[in-house]
């Protein structure tokens, strides 16, 4: 039984169902909001340590429910989207174990935000695409609304881009990507180091039989 089962054996009744559904309509009427008011609600939410160590705690959360774009058209598309990818990872997963994920995510943000001072939700965003793409690899969407791609390819792009920012980017950046992916890590890397290893043993059994067959 691994941690994560523990964890939901225990608590899984807490979890909320169509947590994705729940965020993208925040974020979609946060979003209607700041278009009403002219840009002024925006500001108010995003994450700023100095402001937070002043008293405005609300930006610990705060910048978790911002818009992915500023865009009309690209904030429904966006949007839409993210409830696909909740509601497959709630799917696979089931209700707690998303939760969890995102939790993890959301945690590992607001912690590299205390430590670089800026944090944004645009970096766990994209774990859940990754965690989808790794769970739906094949699934395919429209790429500028008319070229359909599998999504294992964008995420494949997405991690050389993520790759290049930890080597050219600020030590900001590099902290920010890092601490996003750690849900990501934490769900996925046990199977991983799992494949390796039996990756591996099939690699020296192989070599085995090779050199006992040079033998005879």
């Amino acid at each position: 039984m691994t941690w994560i089962d523990k964890l939901e054996r225990r608590f899984g009744r807490y979890g909320i169902p169509r947590l994705m559904v729940f965020l993208t309509g925040i974020m979609l009427a946060v979003y209607a909001a700041d278009l009403v008011l002219g840009g002024q609600i925006l500001p108010m939410l995003t994450f700023n340590r100095s402001l937070i160590l002043q008293g405005e705690i609300w930006r610990v959360v705060t910048f978790l429910f911002l818009p992915p774009s500023s865009s009309p058209i690209w904030i429904l598309f966006a949007l839409y989207f993210y409830v696909i990818m909740g509601n497959g990872l709630e799917s696979a997963w089931g209700c707690f174990r998303f939760n969890l994920f995102y939790l993890v995510g959301a945690l590992a943000a607001i912690l590299s935000g205390f430590l670089t001072g800026y944090a944004s939700n645009g970096y766990l965003n994209m774990s859940l695409f990754l965690a989808f793409a790794a769970l739906y690899p094949n699934h395919q969407v429209l790429v500028f609304f008319f070229l359909p791609l599998q999504v294992k390819w964008l995420a494949l792009l997405d991690l050389v881009y993520y790759a290049i920012a930890l080597v050219t980017g600020t030590w900001a950046t590099r902290v920010g990507v890092l601490f996003a992916f750690l849900n990501v890590l934490l769900f996925f890397g046990g199977p991983l180091v799992r494949n390796l290893k039996q990756q591996l043993g099939w690699w020296k059994t192989r070599q085995q039989f090779r050199r006992n067959n040079r033998r005879w």
